[in-house]
């Protein structure tokens, strides 16, 4: 276990103490880095202070204190008031645990609502460029371009895809079966372009990579195993390069594309829903943002009045 950090000076005796006893415990209890523990005691510190202008220690604050304290600080980012927040809560809830306090002067004061950053999204010609980025004179290469065009055709999650293997795909149907979170299946459409490329690959590719070897694996390497999660998003990174994409891409950045370039052409959001396999309609909702922001900057480029 690291060493314990010095303290910083706290605003009275008795809530210094209140603080350190308080940091030591969490200290021992789980081992926190010390700038973790920094942050705790200096909102602690902080909130001790302002109460002792209402002539108030840590132990007697009211719920009524939390929120002013909150309300007098609303210049602060969300970030920043929810981490203070849950120093406050945490410290509490240990006061409460102690039996040195009869009500938790934290119950029922919301933290604020941070949102969720919205996932950068590539455009339909950045997604040409990328698909055409692998060397197609090589059996990896059509390999490569055949998981890409998976990929993009149906929105999978990485591990779904490099999980692949051959008795999933109906290439006469056009479909995959996919057995997504919590062992869920699903039936995804491959659509016409990617089905052509899966049958290039295991007409032409597939055969050289295992060469005597056979594997259960749709998308083999060298070795006979699956590709990992890790080497796909390598191979990713390196293909993105090649298509002069500047921008930071991982496989999940095809399966954002995939949604919402399929809302941008009137897909309706619940069969987006169903396509990612998402349990929640509101997780698929965060592209219907992607969306909308994406129109607002194409109004403001193209627009005359923009």
């Amino acid at each position: 276990m690291k060493p314990r950090p010095a303290a910083l000076p706290a605003a009275s005796d008795a809530d210094s103490r209140s603080i350190e006893e308080f940091v030591d415990l969490i200290w021992m209890e789980r081992g926190l880095a010390e700038a973790t523990l920094s942050a705790y005691r200096s909102d602690l510190s902080r909130f001790s202070r302002w109460l002792s202008g209402r002539r108030r220690r840590l132990e007697n604050a009211r719920r009524l204190d939390v929120l002013d304290f909150l309300g007098e600080h609303a210049h602060w980012p969300p970030r920043t008031v929810a981490r203070r927040l849950s120093a406050l809560r945490r410290f509490y809830q240990h006061l409460e645990r102690e039996g040195r306090i009869g009500s938790n002067p934290c119950h029922r004061v919301d933290a604020p609502r941070l949102g969720r950053p919205l996932p950068g999204v590539l455009s339909e010609q950045e997604v040409e460029r990328l698909l055409a980025a692998p060397d197609l004179e090589t059996a990896t290469g059509i390999r490569d371009r055949a998981m890409l065009e998976v990929l993009y055709a149906t929105g999978l999650r990485v591990s779904e895809l490099v999980g692949l293997r051959s008795e999933q795909v109906n290439l006469i149907q056009g479909v995959l079966r996919v057995v997504g979170k919590g062992g869920k299946e699903r039936l995804v459409p491959l659509g016409e372009l990617a089905v052509d490329w899966l049958e290039r690959f295991l007409r032409q590719g597939r055969a050289d990579i295992l060469g005597a070897k056979r594997s259960p694996a749709l998308f083999p390497t060298s070795r006979g195993g699956a590709m990992t999660r890790q080497a796909f998003w390598h191979l990713i990174k390196r293909y993105a390069v090649r298509a002069g994409i500047s921008r930071d891409i991982s496989p999940h950045t095809l399966r954002h594309a995939f949604a919402t370039h399929l809302l941008d052409h009137g897909a309706d959001l619940r069969v987006v829903q169903m396509l990612l396999g998402h349990r929640d309609i509101s997780t698929t909702q965060i592209y219907t943002h992607i969306a909308r922001e994406r129109l607002k900057v194409l109004h403001a480029r193209h627009h005359p009045r923009g």
